[in-house]
């Protein structure tokens, strides 16, 4: 009695059993009706179409042999095909009394799930066809989470801001992304913070081979080093002491897609090997296993350094410098394509109407001059919180000069300065990033702070 509930409660579903002997099929549904939610017995094999295009059935349990004196097994063959045409997805396990080998590979050739002998063994008919079934609903499985996996890349590749070129500097570094696209080239962005790198990045993605992947975004920057390995390469369970379950690193799950390491030059010097190790052999291994994982990425990296400046300094391993600098795209800061700034005010514009629910709202000419006339040390970054800011502020249809408001430029060494601690703060990191040549691990021990702490204040204030 326990094992018939586990099984009804583990193998709910509908089948269809066809079979001319009427006896057969009685004895057939009274062994299945605790198995399975129907079970349903037709002996005339011409009703199968019908009965399927209805729908409702997950398994078919098919005789081989309807007319008298027949044992060749076409029959159950015929059948089996018509009704694949018609649900792919529905099993079929045929039975017959005549056991023949050669019969058997063409019904499993022809998409049949198993074959069972006449007479069976009722418990083993029943594990054949729990079997089946369990089997059929996991393939069902299957293809809804591709399904889900596909959406879900989908919406993750989704373009949620436009690169907006329009000045001649960037309708030439747009002309040659889309051509290093098709490529599998190893690329390095360049320039400084603000002025779009990730969105370079993300259009490379779009027009690659691997656009239909994932491209998963690595911040090197914000990485602690001591779990470095565990983020990029991944680990097992035990691996250390706060490993209680496995992880896939970002390596791993950018696997066939690619792979974007932003501000790679923050990446510290010891930790370097680990890296140019993993892409030399284009496979990596997690914390606490000794199983390579083979690996197949596109490689995009972007930096605010100058990298052969690093190189230079020994901050840098030149051979990793080589492995991700195959072609180099600099992007130009925004106040030198000035061009494009009504362009990208227009698209933010746009944007942060519609999601702070405001009229459609325009920048008058003066105002755009004001934000033509400013020198942008924020790049377009800092555009785009400037428009932010001034949507949220104004209830005007129209934007005006004093709509926009610009953060405070550094103040000159004779300068006095009456401004809040946090802006006093912003400023000489801002200085101290500039005078050390935006070396960040120099900043940081003229500062007195960590590497981590530099990075966390940039962060804050949208450095």
């Amino acid at each position: 009695m326990v094992s018939k509930y586990k099984y009804k409660y583990m193998a709910k579903g509908n089948i269809l059993v066809v079979d001319d002997n009427k006896s057969i099929l009685s004895a057939i549904e009274m062994l299945l009706q605790d198995e399975f939610d129907t079970v349903k017995t037709i002996s005339n094999p011409n009703l199968i179409p019908s009965l399927l295009q209805a729908g409702g059935f997950d398994l078919i349990l098919l005789d081989m042999n309807f007319s008298a004196g027949v044992n060749t097994g076409n029959e159950g063959l015929y059948w089996l095909q018509r009704a694949k045409e018609l649900k792919p997805n529905t099993e079929v396990v045929l039975i017959t009394a005549y056991g023949d080998v050669e019969l058997a590979v063409k019904a499993l050739k022809k998409g049949a799930a198993d074959f069972i002998l006449k007479p069976w063994d009722n418990e083993k008919l029943k594990s054949t066809l729990r079997n089946v079934f369990q089997l059929q609903q996991s393939k069902k499985e299957i293809k809804i989470l591709k399904k889900k996996e596909s959406i879900l890349k989908q919406e993750i590749n989704r373009e949620q801001q436009f690169f907006i070129a329009k000045s001649p500097e960037m309708v030439k570094i747009m002309s040659l992304v889309r051509k290093v696209a098709q490529t599998d080239a190893n690329v390095l962005i360049t320039g400084a913070n603000g002025t779009g790198k990730e969105l370079i990045a993300r259009e490379l993605h779009r027009a690659s081979k691997k656009a239909g992947e994932i491209m998963v975004p690595v911040d090197m920057g914000a990485i602690s080093e001591t779990l470095f390995e565990s983020e990029l390469f991944g680990h097992i369970r035990g691996a250390f002491t706060d490993a209680r379950k496995d992880r896939t690193g970002k390596m791993e799950a950018a696997n066939n897609g690619t792979l974007f390491l932003d501000e790679i030059g923050n990446l510290p010097l010891h930790l370097q090997p680990k890296l140019l190790s993993a892409l030399q052999n284009r496979a990596i291994t997690k914390i606490g296993d000794n199983k390579p994982i083979p690996i197949n990425i596109r490689l995009v990296c972007a930096t605010n350094c100058n990298l052969e400046e690093m190189v230079a300094k020994n901050l840098f391993r030149e051979d990793l410098l080589y492995r991700v600098n195959t072609i180099q795209v600099d992007i130009p800061p925004l106040q030198n394509r000035k061009e494009d700034i009504e362009e990208i005010a227009g698209f933010y514009l746009k944007k942060y109407c519609s999601k702070y629910r405001k009229e459609c709202m325009q920048i008058s000419k003066e105002a755009l001059l004001k934000l033509k006339n400013y020198q942008w040390p924020g790049n377009v970054r800092e555009l785009q919180h400037t428009i932010e800011k001034a949507v949220i502020l104004s209830d005007k249809k129209v934007l005006k000069p004093d709509d926009f408001f610009f953060k405070p430029m550094l103040p000159g060494p004779t300068d006095a300065f009456s401004g809040t601690l946090e802006e006093m703060e912003r400023m000489m990191i801002l200085k101290t990033i500039k005078e050390n040549g935006e070396n960040y691990s120099a900043a940081a021990g003229h500062l007195g702070v960590t590497r981590q702490t530099l990075y966390n204040k940039m962060k804050k204030y949208n450095l």
